[in-house]
């Protein structure tokens, strides 16, 4: 062979193997994106995601949980834990609703959920930091505007706890198997 086609030769070999070797590192690169068309979210029909947080669902309405749902739960998941909390209270996070053993076969929670230990579908509600169970609505004292966190977790098994936990109680029992989370945010003032 001449000299030329040799150079010719190695040098497409040359490219040939940087372009293998990038196609491998990407598939075996952990940061690499991820397929989202399955992301794990929840959302609220009653209001827009950072928008505000209809007052029917507060202090100064009927102080309801307005409706919620979801998607895109992990294939490995067992069922789902909710907190609701505000982060911006006075005094530190304020805790709204504490809820867990969602069954897996949920997919959203209609508005005005029953304010009991525990529902019918075997979920519990645990208590919020006004030390009642269930729902209990935006209430942010006068003239602030507060944001409320809906964070849905999904989770790898059943979590025992009596009702009547607390939001401590959840984080706990959840420690080491929470799957996914997904976050929704509303505001409110008054």
């Amino acid at each position: 062979m001449r000299p030329m086609a040799i150079l010719i030769l190695m040098t497409l070999a040359l490219l040939l193997s940087a372009a293998v070797s990038s196609t491998v590192a990407q598939q075996g690169n952990s940061s690499a994106p991820a397929d989202t068309s399955m992301t794990f979210a929840v959302t609220s029909s009653a209001f827009a995601a950072g928008g505000e947080i209809p007052k029917q669902y507060t202090c100064k309405g009927a102080d309801t949980s307005p409706p919620l749902g979801w998607s895109g739960a992990p294939a490995n998941a067992a069922g789902f834990a909710l907190i609701v909390d505000d982060p911006d209270a006075p005094h530190g996070t304020w805790v709204h609703w504490v809820l867990w053993n969602l069954p897996l076969a949920a997919h959203a929670l209609p508005e005005g959920m029953a304010k009991r230990d525990q529902l019918d579908d075997g979920s519990r509600q645990g208590r919020n930091s006004d030390r009642k169970i269930g729902y209990n609505g935006p209430c942010p004292p006068g003239g602030q505007t507060h944001r409320y966190f809906f964070r849905l977790y999904a989770l790898d098994g059943k979590v025992d706890l009596a009702s009547g936990a607390t939001r401590a109680d959840l984080d706990a029992a959840m420690k080491g198997h929470v799957l996914a989370q997904a976050e929704y945010m509303g505001t409110f003032h008054k």
